[in-house]
């Protein structure tokens, strides 16, 4: 287990992302989901308020009523550690005072819970002043609606307002950011947000953990599944680079007796600041690889071989 920055939030080293609840996972899929991954040792549950909006016919917040409906059913909401996020919702766009209060409320009632462990601004507003915004993630803490604040897609100068905001007021700052990072999209995260993750101490929650299934090796060529739902978010990664990428996780795989998917997770892992990577899972069967990364030691020389082969991706 690990700590989430300077919080109170102890997570599995693997965040379950609930991007397919209600979208590719249906609900008796979902909740199989969440069994096997909260049987496998995981305690983690990333979702926002918009998934799955861009579903036709949804209108948003289905991920975060199946998981409200899910803890319900279980009676586990005090033992599981739920995040999820604000900015993105048909209803709910922006980061506004009005916006966040408003979202926030709405998440709590398809939750079915009277607080969230760890809410997140998922995409900076900025026609908002940083001051507004970080005033009500603090609003809602004092309320005890929200435990932890986090960012998402946030620029690094707007990162660095938000901090110097909370260090002017008083208030906690940000414990969580979950950029875009994994083998083939080291950057910008590494140039840009590394340095202000080591200098403020934030908790790395990389999303996109496995390139939209990409390094899970799903896609080799083209035609690979075409026609799924998230193949033409993995097909850019078919290049050369990516390929060689591939290979190099391949050969590890091999070695370890794993997928190649708990590989690409492990090599985040051993990344300064990153605390749990987050991956989903469409079905029960995707969930063995995601969970077995969590205790995958690769050597010094296996991550150097990462390294080297991810370095043009």
């Amino acid at each position: 287990m690990a700590v989430i920055g300077k919080s109170d939030l102890v997570v599995f080293p693997l965040g379950l992302g609930g991007n397919t609840f209600g979208w590719t996972s249906d609900k008796e899929t979902s909740f199989s989901v969440l069994d096997g991954y909260v049987a496998g040792g995981g305690n983690f549950v990333d979702t926002a308020d918009s998934y799955s909006a861009w579903v036709p016919g949804h209108g948003g917040g289905e991920s975060e009523s199946i998981i409200g409906q899910w803890t319900k059913a279980r009676g586990n909401r005090d033992s599981v550690v739920i995040a999820t996020k604000v900015s993105r919702h048909p209803q709910f766009r922006g980061l506004s005072a009005k916006i966040i209060h408003g979202g926030a409320e709405a998440s709590l009632t398809r939750l079915q819970t009277d607080y969230i462990d760890l809410y997140y601004a998922h995409y900076d507003d900025p026609d908002v002043p940083v001051q507004e915004s970080a005033g009500a993630f603090r609003e809602l803490q004092v309320a005890g609606k929200i435990r932890n604040v986090g960012l998402s897609n946030y620029t690094a100068p707007r990162l660095r307002e938000w901090f110097a905001v909370c260090q002017a007021e008083g208030w906690p700052p940000p414990v969580a950011f979950q950029p875009h990072y994994n083998l083939v999209a080291r950057e910008p995260y590494e140039s840009e947000f590394a340095p202000i993750v080591a200098e403020f101490g934030i908790g790395v929650l990389p999303y996109s953990a496995l390139a939209s299934g990409f390094l899970a090796g799903k896609y080799r060529t083209a035609s690979d599944n075409a026609g799924t739902a998230r193949q033409p978010a993995a097909a850019r990664y078919l290049t050369p680079a990516g390929l060689a990428v591939l290979a190099a996780l391949d050969n590890i795989a091999a070695a370890h007796g794993v997928e190649v998917a708990s590989v690409a997770i492990a090599w985040l892992l051993t990344r300064p600041g990153v605390v749990a990577p987050l991956a989903s899972a469409r079905t029960v069967d995707q969930l063995g690889p995601l969970l077995a990364a969590a205790t995958l030691k690769l050597t010094a020389d296996e991550v150097n071989a990462l390294d080297v082969a991810s370095a043009e991706a």
